[in-house]
């Protein structure tokens, strides 16, 4: 069997596990800690980063945006890209936000300093990054009422890499609780809907040692 060495808080991690289970695909997860540098894993992948699939043939696909494209690939329905140059456009261009602009401007102040910075030994977490977390987070929430406001799904008329992409990012924080639901109503709705796909429900599953997530993390009807 296929296997994926991850983080369970760790977005690119999740949005490679909801791609797999969108795909039908069945894979052993492990869980690696990447800050023990352990030489196995580094054959694997020398950048010592997750999330890394090994194929049943023994492959390394080491990194998410590497990991996705390839399984787009390799198996290619359903897809998640979109159907066409256009579609696929747009899709790449949502999820590239998450990926991108939502993880430097939200992500990192919030779970690299609160979760992530224990786990590697670099100190105590920055309060300046945590207040830019909190105050970066409206305008991105703001951007998912928007889209939805004009689309069923974020990049276009069916559910895509890009909602994933976006999943994975704010279901990273909603583990914090640090999400203001009760400010952006559209943003709720949307999360409520890919709260409830299947391959969300091991997302919700997951567990950080020291860490418990608010009664609503894995409550479906919020």
């Amino acid at each position: 069997m296929r296997q994926l060495f991850h983080l369970p808080i760790d977005p690119a991690c999740r949005k490679v596990r909801m791609l797999l289970s969108e795909k039908g695909l069945k894979c052993e997860l492990r869980a690696e800690k990447i800050w023990e540098r352990r030489d196995a894993f580094l054959r694997l992948n020398p950048a010592g980063e997750v999330p890394v699939l090994i194929e049943e043939d023994g492959t390394s696909i080491p990194g998410g945006q590497v990991i996705t494209e390839y399984l787009e690939e390799v198996y290619p329905e359903p897809t998640l890209l979109g159907k066409n140059p256009i579609d696929r456009a747009e899709v790449r261009r949502v999820a590239t936000w998450f990926d991108v602009k939502f993880q430097g401007e939200v992500t990192s102040n919030l779970v690299d300093e609160k979760i992530f910075k224990g786990f590697l030994g670099l100190g105590a977490p920055n309060a300046s990054a945590i207040r830019a977390g909190h105050a970066n987070i409206h305008y991105h929430l703001e951007y998912i009422g928007w889209l939805c406001d004009r689309r069923r799904w974020l990049a276009g008329d069916d559910v895509s890499l890009g909602d994933l992409a976006a999943a994975a990012q704010i279901s990273a924080i909603d583990y914090l609780g640090d999400v203001p639901w009760s400010e952006h109503q559209g943003a709720k709705d949307w999360y409520a809907r890919i709260k409830s796909r299947p391959s969300m429900r091991p997302i919700l599953a997951d567990f950080v040692s020291g860490k418990k997530p608010p009664p609503h993390y894995a409550d479906l009807d919020f």
